[in-house]
């Protein structure tokens, strides 16, 4: 999906004309219609004034409204399911363990949104010992060492 089609379909989700969010986002009319069409590319300054006039970050302008909405969706709820094919391997899997663990994404994206530089930093790390100990391997039960007496969990 192009950037233009990306902030046409954020906006038509938030229900917002071109008129509204233009001049939400101080620019005029003329130049919110050319960026959608795609007759005019955006400096970063315009679409963080376009971004904050749909509340979103700027980031979610470059991916697909209805990834986020798959992201999103409370249980229960029943959203069009992820067209096989249709999504990059790394946002497919994520897509997939969001329906798992919906407090884990939501948690990281608020951390993510707040912009604390701190913060984020400390989300990485956090998250990199914890990828670095999913990557190694477990120690089969008959095979630990003598005077571990730990319970098997297998």
């Amino acid at each position: 999906m192009s950037l233009g089609a990306t902030i046409q379909a954020w906006r038509l989700s938030r229900g917002r004309s071109v008129e509204s969010l233009a001049g939400a986002a101080g620019l005029p009319i003329a130049s919110l219609e050319a960026i959608e069409s795609g007759e005019a590319d955006p400096p970063a300054s315009t679409l963080e004034l376009v971004a904050n006039a749909l509340g979103i970050p700027v980031s979610w302008l470059y991916g697909d409204p209805k990834h986020l909405e798959w992201l999103t969706t409370i249980d229960g709820d029943d959203p069009e399911p992820v067209p096989a094919g249709s999504l990059d391997p790394v946002l497919e899997r994520i897509l997939l363990a969001a329906r798992h663990d919906r407090g884990l994404y939501t948690l990281l994206t608020v951390v993510l949104q707040g912009g604390d530089p701190k913060l984020i930093r400390a989300a990485e790390m956090s998250l990199r010992s914890l990828a670095k100990q999913s990557k190694q391997a477990t120690v089969p039960w008959l095979s630990r060492p003598p005077g571990h007496f730990e319970p098997p969990s297998d």
